[in-house]
This record gives C-alpha cells, structure tokens and sequence, in this order.
C-alpha cells in the first residue's frame, strides 16, 4: 500500500463481483505470538491501564497481529471476523504515538456508515480519555455548521463518512485541516473501496499527505484489498482465516414456514419462554419492512424500536441509545445495521428476511457471539428462500 493517494483503487471495474478470495502466499510476517499481553506488543502502561479498566485484559487475534506493525509505522491490511476488535486494533497504536507527539488533526478515519462513526469514535474517547484526545464526527444528518466549528478547532483524530467530508472540503477546502496527517485509516474497507465511494475518496486522498501511514480494515478480504499487497511499500498484511465463516460460539438455526405466516412465527419467537426478554436485533430487507414490523410489533405489546436509513440521524442515535442502555430490547434494523454495531450484550439476531448475499448473513449474525461470548441466530426460511439458504451454507460451511 503505497503512500500515494493514487495506489488506492476507486472502483472494482474489471473485476466483476467483488467476492472474497484466497491468497496463500500471504504471510504475517512480524506478527506477534498469539499468546503475549498488551504490554508485550509494545503499548505503554497507561494504555494497558485503560484497558484493564475495561476489563480487557489480553489481546485478541488481530490486536496481537496489528498492533506491533502499525507501532513500527508499517501500512496494514487487517482482516478479521466481526467481533474481534479491529477497532482497537488500530486505535490503540495510534493514540500512543498521538501521546508521543499531539498535535492538530493526527488520525482520520473513514467509515462507511453513522452508526460506525459513532461506535469508533466512542472507544477513542474512553481509550484516549487519560491524554485528553480530542475527536470529532464528521457525518450526514447533522448540523454542516456545527461540524465546521468543530473542525476549525482541529481535533486529533476525525471519524467521518466519506460523502459529508467531501462536502467539508469542496465549501471551505482550508477550513479541514489534513496537511500533517499521520494515519488514515479505512474500517470496512472492502465497502469504501467500492465504486460507491470513488468519488468522495478521489477528493479526500488529494487532500491528505502522501506521507502518511495508510491502514485498512475488514471483514470480508476482496480482490481489489488484496491487490494492494503488492504495492511499494509491502503492507503487513493479516487474515484470520481465508475462508468467510461465522464464529465457534454462534448457534445457528432455521425455521422453515409458509411465507404467509413469517409474522406471526416472529411474533412468537419474540415472545417464547426461550427468548422472551433477551436482547435482539430483528433484521429485515427492506426499510418499509423493518417499519411494518416495528409498529406490528408495538401493536403485539413487544417494546421495540427501528433502525434504517429512512430515519433522520437523531432518531437512529436515539433508537441505538435505548437498545445500547438495555431500555428496549428488541432492535430491528435493517442492513445499516449489520456492520460494525458493537453492541456486547446482543444475544440473538433473528432473520426475518433472508439475504440475498451470503456476506451480509455474516455481517449480520455477527452482532452476537462477539468476543468469545455465546449467541444465537434464527432464520425464518420461506418457500422462496430455500436457494438463498443453500448459498449461505455454501459460503459458510455450516449446515444446520
């Protein structure tokens, strides 16, 4: 992954589906022992303390591989499953160096998604709370105004959606303060680098310093992710596992009915003995879907709430903090949703919809069984989704 702007793909054309691929040859070459402790991989102690107050005592997979490479001022590819803390993967390196050296805008972030904005700007705060870091999110749905005032006053690390950043820089180029950037960092890349964000990217990357150090984040390895291992300056490169699949601590299960009868079977499952009370994200396809269902649901006296891209930004914020608080336990969301929401307690997903694409099945259990915790994820299976649940089971290699 070279520094320059240019070596970043903007679109996948060529390459037809974007799927996730295999690729041997990769190697994690400076990645650390698997079982070393924070200390080990080279944080200093108040970062080893923040995360003992959290009660995060020893690193996960993709920290223990990430983290020395970044502190070396490696680019990285980080590929890992949902639920195994790529965040602080990257955050943590970079708040160290931050301490070493704080000044103006030191880290940008982008993301392709409010809801992971958010998230990632939450666990910089908590984590950079004892060096006083400064963050700001910069995404739609709120205030461009009170954005720039923030950003005049030049935070340490932005967390952004490409598109309002774009929309920062092109009305007032010298109010976004990018010159002495330090990190860039892409989490859901496979998702950014699509053809969907090209445009914004271009003007972003033509904004940053070619001096830099790039990392890029995800759950799903694609062909034009992997391409970059072959830039000039050889990424460290890390992948869990080179095939998609869910995590050991999931349970998984169908529930195969008539198509007309999907609501009411819902409703049920909601209100069983088994699942009755326990926090869960309902998951439908479509935004109307997912608001058909809540007030079907509210009508059934199940207290929940919704979460969709038709929903201004304060009510999405607002439906996450009751979920996230434990104040309404059922969530149902659609796909805006099923990436990057770190939501521990969640303990089952329910798909009322099945996906269409097996990858978005995986984003979406993966709200569950996270960080070694348990799970569980139902399916509700129509007479029309029979080729859909083949797929998945294809693509996962799991049957149930």
């Amino acid at each position: 992954m070279s520094s320059d702007s240019e070596d970043i793909p903007f679109s996948n054309e060529g390459h037809g589906q974007d799927d996730p691929i295999s690729d041997p040859d990769i190697e994690n070459d400076i990645a650390a022992p698997s079982n070393v402790s924070f200390a080990e991989l080279g944080l200093n102690d108040w970062l080893v303390d923040s995360l003992r107050a959290m009660s995060i005592r020893a690193p996960s997979e993709i920290q223990s591989a990430c983290i020395p490479p970044i502190l070396a001022g490696r680019d990285v590819i980080g590929g890992a499953k949902t639920g195994s803390g790529k965040t602080a993967a990257f955050a943590l390196p970079i708040l160290q160096k931050l301490s070493e050296d704080p000044y103006g805008v030191f880290a940008l972030v982008l993301t392709p998604t409010r809801e992971l904005a958010f998230q990632i700007a939450e666990q910089f705060r908590v984590l950079g709370k004892s060096i006083n870091a400064k963050e700001s999110v910069v995404v739609g749905g709120l205030d461009m105004m009170k954005q720039a005032l923030d950003l005049s006053r030049r935070p340490h690390i932005i967390i952004a959606t490409p598109g309002r950043l774009r929309d920062h820089i092109q009305s007032s180029p010298n109010a976004v303060h990018l010159s002495r950037l330090r990190f860039l960092v892409l989490d859901e890349a496979d998702r950014l680098l699509s053809s969907t964000f090209a445009s914004d990217l271009e003007t972003i990357l033509s904004h940053v310093p070619s001096k830099r150090q790039t990392l890029l984040f995800t759950a799903t390895m694609t062909e034009s992710i992997l391409a970059l291992e072959h830039a000039d300056n050889r990424p460290f490169v890390h992948r869990c596992n080179a095939s998609v699949s869910t995590v050991a601590t999931l349970e998984q299960r169908y529930v195969f009915v008539p198509s007309h009868v999907r609501e009411t079977y819902l409703a049920y499952l909601l209100r069983c003995d088994e699942f009755e009370g326990r926090s869960t994200i309902v998951f439908c396809g479509r935004c109307a879907t997912a608001e058909m269902v809540t007030v079907m649901l509210k009508e059934l006296g199940v207290r929940c709430t919704a979460l969709h891209s038709q929903m201004t930004q304060q009510e999405r914020l607002d439906s996450l903090g009751k979920f996230r608080a434990e104040v309404i336990k059922v969530l149902v969301a659609t796909d805006v949703g099923s990436r990057g929401l770190d939501i521990p307690t969640v303990q089952l997903v329910l798909n009322y919809d099945v996906p269409r694409d097996p990858t978005d099945y995986i984003h979406r259990v993966g709200r569950t069984a996270r960080a070694g915790r348990g799970g569980q994820a139902v399916t509700i299976v129509s007479e029309r989704d029979v080729q859909l649940v083949q797929n998945i089971e294809a693509r996962t290699s799991t049957y149930c």
